[in-house]
């Protein structure tokens, strides 16, 4: 959901790097290689590569953050002793 007041396009990117401290916060869900969605006004272009557009971005102006689900694995089931044993009470 965008915010109500978006004055501005927002631009889609890849996190490349995450800062210490948004890594050591659990508020914010952002992983290297997040594919996020931005608002440009306060991000700091940064020019590395002639290529390839680069900005710091405060975490504020992460809007949305596109990551594919993890595949669940399947449960296991773990007997204890050696399996020939009944829950049976007799």
């Amino acid at each position: 959901m965008l915010p109500d007041k978006a004055e501005i396009p927002t631009i889609t990117g890849r996190i490349v790097e995450v800062s210490a401290q948004i890594e050591r916060d659990l508020d914010f869900p952002v992983r290297k290689y997040d594919k996020v969605l931005f608002h440009p006004k306060n991000a700091i272009p940064v020019d590395f590569e002639a290529d390839n557009l680069l900005f710091v971005v405060p975490i504020e102006d992460v809007v949305a953050v596109f990551r594919k689900a993890s595949k669940a694995k399947s449960p296991r089931v773990v007997a204890e002793g050696d399996g020939d044993e009944s829950d049976d009470d007799e």
